[in-house]
């Protein structure tokens, strides 16, 4: 019989009968796929759970099927008479405003605080509900009686001024009684990152606060019900295509419900790839485990395998009915990570349900289970071929001789291309299908970098072992021989721990270094306070306040006003081709500003500052980045909107910001002019000394006087920001847990697979006259020598990766910390240890005469 006669029946049926003896010694084989499999098909799923949910919730999340925003000015009549035809069209209005307690006499240890306010009218919400505490109408909520208008808040902001229900609350100079606390909001996910809880009030009481002047950081939002008839996708898109023709230059912002919350649409997804590529790396990790799995089933068939060569059995018979074997088994590992992953949403809903703002579609998503199961099948493949392969190329003689004297053997170029392929489609299938493409890329390469780098660790930690000088210790003699001997699991270990510890080391560092900074270092150089929505007239009466202060420090002012890029070089916006990472200037509206001189915090790159007397045609400096994200130069030219009026202006410069010490600065400043005659109001900064009683003085003086100015705490915005650090941190930590779990059942695997030889060592020890403590003692050292090797070059692997990651993509100063090397080194370890001695402890246990005999 011919290697190409080889029938693929008679394989099928071989490798069914060979099945029926069980799932003996693949029990960590379909462990190590289910749990690759479950992670990935996880995180697809509970994504797509999500973002289903918010399209299929943008109505109630959007608040409308469209929604209108403009900056600074409300619709003007005709604007809003076209809008309102034939539609039913809620306003509201949102800004940043200082509420605080109208008697003073609360306990709360500040007696005012930043809250988002938001004033609505009678339309709100046009779907959904809001849901008070206790339970009330919510118009009767808001409504003008007993002399005030109502307030509603989130419970936090009652906690924070220390009033309950009746209370009077002053906002701006308006006394609110507070009525009722927000349970719930409808579209408040769409509103995004909030810098302090949110404030509701009727639309007629937002002019009694006096919040309200002209150049104000105000949104004016208008949302839209349309007529059934127009509901439809395409009926949405027509009429957005119609407002827009019709008002071409209003400078306002449209979304409708299919893209109802983009900013979380795409962290969500942007949080999904990453958790997704780790669950890969825990796939590719458990394939180790795979391979370790089908080496150790070959081991105990070379009898059988022999026996089929010696019955004239050709090579690729034995390749098919093993290879036949070995993905049966994968497929069952696999469902188990798809019947785990398909179930993760209904489980995280059950479990965390209530701390996730986004609405979740729950349900079975094919997609996500598709993918997960086709990277389980890919690293079955690229893990079990070359094992297999080994056993097809060796003949009858020596795979009886290979009990005693182990043949090393290269399958034949086509399984090796084979292997390579797999891999390649891995990693192909996971960049390919990956939005962020470039991430992708850079995380696949740096996985398989540290693989490599792991690989080769392994066998110089082998060698040295082998090399190492002759010690006193018997025990440590042996220890070290374990670690370099044939069949020993060192590379299982080192490759199994080491991919999980290098990221878990990662992110711990980065995260680290960005809690330090925002936390420690950042709030040392930035200002103490940004003061917002300053009217030009009342500048001078806040330095006066603010520099008759003995603890300040230093106090900046520059105007500040909002625009949108519109276009580059006449280039619409929606047209242009920007790098990835300034993007985020196109959406929305950007704080622009102008000046005389360079502002403090910037370095000239390209081009001249105008003259201070400059009286010319409009000019921009750009901030560096983003001119190379967009790929301009001096002398091109930018349009921006600024309160529905075009302005277009030349570039005059680029500089580079250094934005570490939160000072004022913008990407786009322009020259005095035009923007001088535009309403606009001030934003000034403060830096300061005696802490947060100092601090809390100044801003009750600056507020009492001036009710309008809204006080932004830089503590307290880097709080926030910090908390969602520390919320992502968590995550991913959660998900690199998978990739170390994957690794101790690869480690497991390795402790089972050379359980036969350990046995055999322990009773030659025994027979020798080696008690049980002194063989303890011996694979104690083996471990512990094992783990922290594999430690240190974890530690050292994510060392450079988090050093690589702060400093030249985050930009940021590095700081070392020991700690959390040494912890990780130390419970690698521990780890290490615990679970060889598991294994050792039973073969210990073993008789020694059926060994014996056997041998």
């Amino acid at each position: 019989m011919s290697d190409g006669s080889a029938s693929f029946t008679l394989a099928a049926r071989l490798a069914r009968r060979e099945l029926r003896g069980g799932l003996k010694g693949f029990r960590v084989f379909i462990a190590c796929l289910a749990l690759g499999v479950a992670a990935i098909a996880g995180v697809g799923s509970v994504s797509a759970a999500l973002t289903r949910g918010l399209a299929e919730g943008g109505q109630e999340i959007l608040g409308g099927d469209v929604a209108i925003r403009l900056i600074h000015r409300a619709a003007s009549a005709e604007e809003l008479a076209w809008i309102s035809d034939g539609t039913a069209v809620s306003a509201a209005a949102e800004m940043r405003a200082m509420a605080r307690s109208a008697d003073g006499n609360n306990s709360a240890a500040r007696g005012q605080t930043l809250v988002e306010l938001k004033a609505v009218d009678n339309l709100y919400p046009l779907y959904g509900a809001m849901e008070l505490a206790p339970a009330m109408d919510f118009a009767e909520a808001l409504a003008f009686r007993n002399g005030h208008w109502g307030l509603v808040v989130e419970p936090n902001l009652m906690s924070r001024l220390g009033v309950s229900v009746g209370d009077l609350v002053r906002i701006g100079d308006a006394e609110l009684e507070l009525r009722a606390a927000i349970a719930r909001e409808p579209d408040r996910v769409a509103d995004g990152f909030a810098l302090g809880p949110r404030a509701m009030i009727a639309m007629e009481a937002l002019e009694s606060t006096a919040l309200v002047q002209p150049g104000s950081l105000v949104n004016f939002h208008y949302r839209v019900k349309l007529p059934e008839a127009l509901r439809s996708s395409a009926g949405i898109s027509g009429w957005v295509a119609a407002l827009g023709e019709r008002f071409p230059d209003a400078g306002w912002r449209i979304q409708d419900r299919s893209d109802s919350a983009p900013g979380v649409r795409r962290f969500v997804e942007r949080v999904a790839l990453f958790l997704s590529l780790v669950g890969l790396t825990a796939l590719v990790v458990g394939g180790v485990g795979v391979a370790n799995a089908v080496k150790s089933y070959l081991d105990g068939k070379r009898v059988v395998i022999a026996t089929f060569k010696c019955l004239g059995a050709p090579g690729a018979l034995v390749f098919r009915l093993y290879l036949m074997q070995v993905m049966a088994l994968a497929a069952v590992g696999i469902a188990l990570g798809l019947v785990i992953g398909g179930a993760a949403p209904f489980i995280v809903e059950m479990v965390a349900g209530g701390m996730i703002p986004i609405p979740a579609d729950l349900g079975i998503y094919w997609g996500p289970l598709i993918l997960a199961a086709a990277y389980g099948v890919l690293t079955a493949l690229a893990f079990a071929i070359w094992p297999l392969a080994r056993a097809r190329e060796v003949p009858a003689t020596s795979l009886f001789r290979d009990l005693v004297a182990p043949a090393r053997r290269f399958p034949r170029p086509p399984y090796i291309a084979a292997t390579a392929a797999a891999l390649a489609a891995l990693a192909g299938l996971a960049i390919a299908l990956a939005e962020e493409r470039l991430f992708a890329l850079y995380f696949v390469g740096g996985a398989a970098g540290v693989f490599i780098v792991l690989f080769g660790a392994a066998r110089s930690i082998m060698a040295l072992a082998a090399r190492a000088p002759r010690v006193r210790s018997p025990e440590l003699r042996l220890a070290l021989a374990n670690i370099h001997r044939p069949g020993a699991p060192t590379p299982a270990i080192v490759l199994s721990l080491g991919l999980g510890l290098t990221l878990l080391v990662t992110v711990s560092l980065i995260n680290g270094n960005l809690t330090g900074e925002i936390m420690g270092e950042l709030p040392d150089r930035a200002p103490a306070f940004f003061f917002v929505d300053v009217q030009p007239d009342q500048i001078d009466g806040l330095e006066e306040i603010v520099t008759a202060n003995a603890g300040v420090t230093s106090f900046n002012r520059v105007p500040m006003l909002r625009g949108r890029i519109s276009s580059v070089n006449g280039v619409p916006s929606d047209r242009l081709t920007v790098a990835p990472d300034v993007q985020w200037a196109l959406r929305g509206d950007r704080g622009i500003t102008y000046s005389a001189s360079m502002p403090s915090g910037s370095t000239m790159v390209r081009g001249t500052w105008w003259p201070e007397d400059y009286a010319g045609p409009p000019l921009v400096s750009f901030g560096e980045e983003l001119a190379q994200g967009f790929g301009v130069d001096v002398g091109d030219t930018i349009s921006v909107n600024v309160l529905g009026r075009e302005m277009e202006a030349t570039i005059a410069n680029t500089r580079e910001i250094d934005w570490s010490t939160l000072g004022i600065n913008f990407v786009l400043v322009f020259s005095p002019g035009a923007l001088s005659a535009a309403p606009h109001t001030v934003l000034a900064t403060v830096a300061m000394e005696g802490g947060n009683a100092a601090e809390e003085a100044l801003e009750r003086d600056v507020t009492a006087r001036f009710p309008n100015i809204t006080s932004v705490r830089v503590k307290e915005a880097l709080q926030a920001v910090n908390k969602l650090l520390e919320d992502f941190a968590m995550a991913v930590r959660a998900t690199g847990a998978v990739t170390l779990a994957a690794g101790v059942l690869v480690l497991a695997g390795a402790m089972a697979a050379g359980f036969s030889a350990r046995v055999r060592d322990a009773v030659v020890l025994k027979v020798l006259g080696a008690t049980t403590g002194r063989i303890l003692g011996i694979y104690v050292r083996e471990y512990a020598l094992l783990g922290f090797a594999t430690a240190l070059v974890a530690a050292l692997a994510g060392t450079v990766a988090a050093f690589s990651v702060i400093t030249f993509v985050m930009d940021m100063p590095w700081r070392f910390l020991p700690g959390t090397l040494a912890l990780t080194v130390v419970a690698a370890a521990i780890l290490t240890v615990a679970l060889g001695l598991l294994g050792t402890w039973r073969a210990l246990a073993a008789p020694a005469a059926p060994v014996l005999r056997a041998d």
